[in-house]
């Protein structure tokens, strides 16, 4: 079943055309990543999905329903999340005011049952729940990003370059668990520095350049192709804009 549903997307700053015509889904359970150079759109795609920034024009649909040009808050209350680049976290304050925050969408009576759910997949978090958000670590702040997405009972979760500025094996545990995210039913799409790593979580992708996408496939696919090797296997990207 196609969860998230986009037809020809186009993004616009001014006379600036930051996206152009982007057709992409994503179905129940599946992760698929966008790949792409600095300055492709890849960002620019997550945050008009997510409300932040209105259509020019094209299609969204959320399980078939139209999202595209509601405000980010409407988005949200339709169980659309992003995990924003650099996690935007609230420094001041807690961890648990933090994750609480991700739930403002959810009725009362299932906040609980939402904390300890976010608890079991990032235990790490459990003896930081009266602490400052500010003082966590880059790994555990990344947790409480993600966590805080999940508290949104998402049906289409977006993260933004999850693994940026942390160390391998913490990443690796981000990647362990998106793959979890996914499996469990929820709809990943995913924007990722490390190219390989993403392929590797990802079911299928897709190549954007200068807006456009110009190549898409399963990840076996993508793994093996000469120009996804040459372009973006050889070399970590950096940031979107």
């Amino acid at each position: 079943m196609t969860a998230l549903e986009v037809r020809g997307l186009v993004v616009t700053y001014g006379a600036i055309r930051a996206v152009e015509g982007v057709d992409l889904h994503v179905d129940e359970g599946e992760c698929v990543t966008i790949l792409g150079a600095n300055g492709a759109g890849k960002s620019s795609t997550l945050n008009c999905l997510a409300g932040l920034v209105r259509p020019a024009s094209g299609t969204v649909e959320l399980d078939g329903n139209p999202i595209g040009g509601l405000p980010a808050h409407q988005v949200a209350r339709r169980r659309l999340t992003l995990v924003p680049e650099g996690r935007q976290i609230f420094s001041a304050l807690t961890v648990r005011e933090n994750l609480l925050l991700g739930g403002f969408c959810r009725p009362q009576g299932e906040l609980d049952g939402a904390l300890a759910h976010v608890l079991e997949v990032f235990p790490a978090l459990s003896p930081r729940m009266g602490s400052l958000a500010g003082t966590l670590s880059g790994g555990e702040q990344q947790m409480l990003a993600l966590g805080r997405g999940l508290m949104a009972a998402p049906r289409v979760l977006m993260l933004d370059e999850p693994s940026l500025g942390l160390a391998p094996l913490v990443a690796d545990q981000i990647f362990a668990v998106i793959q979890e995210i996914a499996a469990s039913g929820i709809a990943v799409l995913l924007v990722e520095q490390n190219v390989h790593r993403a392929l590797q979580v990802a079911a299928r992708g897709y190549v954007l350049e200068l807006g456009r996408i110009v190549l898409e496939g399963s990840a076996t696919q993508l793994l093996g192709d000469d120009h996804v090797r040459m372009a973006y296997l050889g070399h970590g990207l950096g940031d979107d804009e």
